[in-house]
């Protein structure tokens, strides 16, 4: 049976066109297969090494095996993982999945550095108006380890799911421990309440909020399987890299 990985996905982008890229895998033989549309000018693989930008012209093209999947479109999927855990290394912001997951702050608004490669940035300032509204309504910060659903706006995906991680400051305590566990279930189960199928998660809490890598990928990784144990409409569960060091350390839990 073959199952839909990533939907069509912008992800050759540059400034003149996008190349659209379709994969699928297929569970019975634990192989991918992809297509990727038909188009013309000059692209560059985000994902290889040289990132060199290079010329292309194709009727279109058929490509078999995960070496050459992962080449075109950076994604991957694990044979210890059926239930549809998926690891892609890239701009979480060109998936086009039913829900994408933002690592927000207690306000929700973003960070307002200009020009930032970020959601708020991409999804336009409707996201921005609706989390204000959101923060109004309620009365009072976003809570650690809870979730809230947006519209996704200007982006690819169709929901932008918001949650806000604990911050370290010192030692991992059982209770950050909890708090972080608690994002990825309130995300996942905030998507089944409203029929989602596909939800992409950042690394939620590391970098500026200072949870250590290993460790947190460690909890999404635990907290994700758990949950897709549970019948619910949630199938597929990507987690988005964006570092090298993180697609290691998540290639070497998930293996």
């Amino acid at each position: 049976m073959h199952d839909e990985l990533i939907r069509t996905t912008n992800l050759f982008n540059t400034g003149t066109f996008k190349r659209k890229c379709t994969i699928s895998w297929n569970g019975d033989s634990n192989e991918y297969r992809g297509t990727a549309a038909a188009s013309s000018g000059t692209y560059e693989y985000p994902h290889a090494a040289s990132c060199k930008k290079r010329s292309f012209r194709s009727a279109g093209c058929i490509f078999t095996g995960r070496k050459e999947a992962e080449r075109h479109c950076g994604a991957r999927q694990f044979r210890g993982n059926p239930a549809g855990i998926i690891l892609w290394q890239g701009d979480i912001t060109k998936l086009a999945c039913d829900a994408i997951v933002n690592a927000a702050n207690s306000g929700m608004t973003g960070c307002y550095v200009p020009n930032h490669n970020c959601i708020h940035t991409f999804a336009g300032m409707q996201l921005r108006e609706q989390c204000a509204e959101i923060i109004e309504e309620q009365g009072y910060a976003e809570p650690t380890g809870k979730a809230k659903i947006t519209k996704a706006y200007n982006l690819p995906c169709k929901y932008i799911l918001h949650t806000v991680g604990p911050i370290i400051q010192g030692t991992v305590t059982k209770k950050d421990c909890e708090l972080l566990k608690s994002c990825y279930t309130s995300c996942l189960a905030l998507a089944a309440e409203n029929g989602l199928e596909s939800v992409a998660f950042c690394c939620i809490s590391t970098g500026e909020f200072h949870f250590p890598n290993e460790k947190a990928a460690q909890i999404a990784v635990a907290t994700v399987k758990e949950f897709l144990k549970q019948n619910t409409s949630v199938r597929k569960v990507i987690f988005n890299v964006f570092k090298d060091l993180d697609k290691a350390i998540y290639e070497g839990i998930l293996q």
